[in-house]
């Protein structure tokens, strides 16, 4: 298998994600800005997605992944499909009792997320109708933990997109149905993320069936009890013991954050959902790209006793990330500004909150290396059935985390609270990375001095001209130009790729390095 062509294939379909991705929270901004309503919707929304990173691509997939590809290599496709149809039986009757508890205990929740929004029961009303949206993504995860297994990318990097598409289409068509019916057009959002779930599971099913590997769920009496005890549904759950303890860390110190910026004025947790919307996008590209496609070789690598192998992967992912992760990380901390304002700032998003939201998008930027770093150097456990180290680093980091808001966020505001990630993000991949290479799996491969060397002028003539960019155009008051300034901020990313990729070429740094195959 390429690992570049396999990873360029979901960086692909991730980018046209984020771009659709983009596009959803410009509609989102322009027509609600960052108010009281937003902050609603966010905390709502950040729910079951808090639910989806534990079911579902979180500690599920940590534990699902690397079984199924040890599993196929030992047992073969029938013995696979077996496991696979216990594990989705019993996901199937959790998500069901989770779903109906959620929706009733929406109250709570939500309480427990942002007790000082103002729009509180509006945001109870909007958790109620998104609930199931777990349900649908956990199966989601599931069927993509499949079709990775078996190399196809394509469906489940291409599967966020239609959440997308189905959240444009509730924006631009149901918006103006609830205004003349007298209701609030925010609910447009919920439905639309309702609407998408079900079109992202719908997807997944045609690419399961010419594989022959569609879950058969047990209806049955009897049917739970028997896929409860298949063992590898029992390892699954040993192996997310561990790992819900993790993701659960770290959806603990969203859930304080969250909590904390609901008591820092209306628009606070939009701020921070904006400039994490596009702090997301070079982390999607390029960090779960890396994840999805290293997680299925790291397995196989190491159920066939393959030590260099295994290395080898860690080693590539680590220096794409070094080689890609860098200039986005320059580029949000000295062109956010440009960024922010050409994407959002459009209708009822104010110039306040351009700077506001400039501001956390900087604090996310001084730790976007450790952010994606986590993305390869995690793995590097999961594929060891090993998510024990992985959720102790988490712990320490998130009490580092909130030690650190203590600090920044009196002095910063909402913007400590997202350099207190970032700062959190870069003490745990240094501390992966030195577990890996404590226990002897990742070993460096030579030559890793003189290729940071190499970066070096590339990211500090990129770092310049972005930043002359930044002074040079007023890219506020180009608001009623919006062609010609999105066109300005294309062409100053261009002329910086440009920059960036022919100062690589002269110090000898080739794309065909990292052509490796498995």
């Amino acid at each position: 298998m390429n690992l570049l062509k396999a990873a360029s294939t979901v960086s692909m379909w991730t980018l046209l994600s984020r771009i659709t991705g983009l596009v959803r929270d410009q509609l989102i901004a322009a027509g609600f800005g960052a108010s009281a309503l937003t902050d609603a919707f966010n905390v709502a929304f950040r729910i079951p997605n808090l639910l989806r990173r534990l079911f579902a691509e979180g500690a599920f997939s940590a534990a699902f992944v690397p079984l199924l590809a040890a599993t196929r290599e030992r047992e073969g496709d029938e013995g696979t499909h077996a496991m696979v149809n216990a594990v989705a039986t019993v996901l199937f009757w959790v998500l069901m009792v989770t779903c109906t508890i959620g929706i009733i205990g929406a109250p709570l929740v939500v309480w427990a997320f942002g007790a000082g929004l103002e729009e509180f029961d509006l945001a109870v009303v909007m958790t109620r109708w998104m609930f199931p949206y777990i349900g649908f993504m956990s199966l989601v995860a599931l069927a993509a933990g499949v079709l990775n297994t078996w190399k196809n990318f394509s469906v489940p990097a291409a599967t966020p997109v239609l959440l997308n598409v189905a959240m444009i289409l509730s924006v631009v068509g149901l918006t103006p149905l609830l205004r003349r019916a007298g209701i609030a057009p925010i609910h447009a959002l919920p439905a639309g993320v309702l609407l998408g779930g079900m079109l992202q599971l719908s997807i997944q099913v045609p690419a399961l069936r010419r594989l022959g590997m569609v879950p058969r769920i047990g209806w049955r009496k009897g049917a739970l009890t028997q896929a409860w005890h298949h063992p590898g549904v029992r390892q699954v759950l040993r192996q997310m013991a561990p790992a819900l303890l993790g993701v659960s860390v770290a959806q603990l110190s969203l859930l304080i954050n969250t909590q904390i910026a609901s008591h820092l004025g209306p628009g606070a947790v939009s701020w921070l959902f904006y400039a994490d919307r596009l702090m997301e996008f070079p982390t999607a590209l390029l960090g779960v790209a890396l994840g999805v496609v290293l997680i299925p070789g790291l397995s196989a690598l190491q159920a066939r006793g393959d030590h260099e192998g295994y290395s080898g992967h860690l080693d590539w992912g680590l220096r794409l990330v070094a080689l890609l992760a860098l200039p986005c990380a320059i580029a949000m901390l000295v062109f956010a500004k440009p960024m922010v304002t050409v994407l959002f700032h459009y209708g009822r998003f104010s110039p306040q909150a351009v700077d506001m939201t400039v501001l956390a998008l900087r604090g996310y930027g001084v730790g976007l290396l450790g952010l994606i770093g986590v993305k390869v150097l995690a793995p590097g456990f999961f594929a060891q059935q090993d998510l024990r180290t992985p959720v102790r680093i988490a712990v320490v980091v998130l009490a580092c985390t909130q030690l650190m808001n203590l600090v920044f966020v009196p002095w910063l505001g909402h913007a400590g609270l997202a350099l207190s990630i970032g700062l959190g993000a870069m003490v745990n991949a240094v501390w992966l990375l030195y577990g890996l290479r404590a226990r002897g799996l990742y070993r460096a491969s030579p030559g890793w001095p003189l290729f940071l060397l190499r970066l070096l002028p590339a990211n500090l003539a990129l770092g310049l001209w972005l930043g002359w960019t930044t002074q040079a155009v007023d890219w506020l008051a180009w608001r009623s130009h919006a062609l010609l300034r999105a066109g300005a901020l294309a062409g100053a990313i261009g002329v910086g790729a440009v920059i960036y990729f022919s100062l690589l070429w002269l110090v000898g740094l080739r794309p065909r390095t990292f052509l490796r195959r498995a």
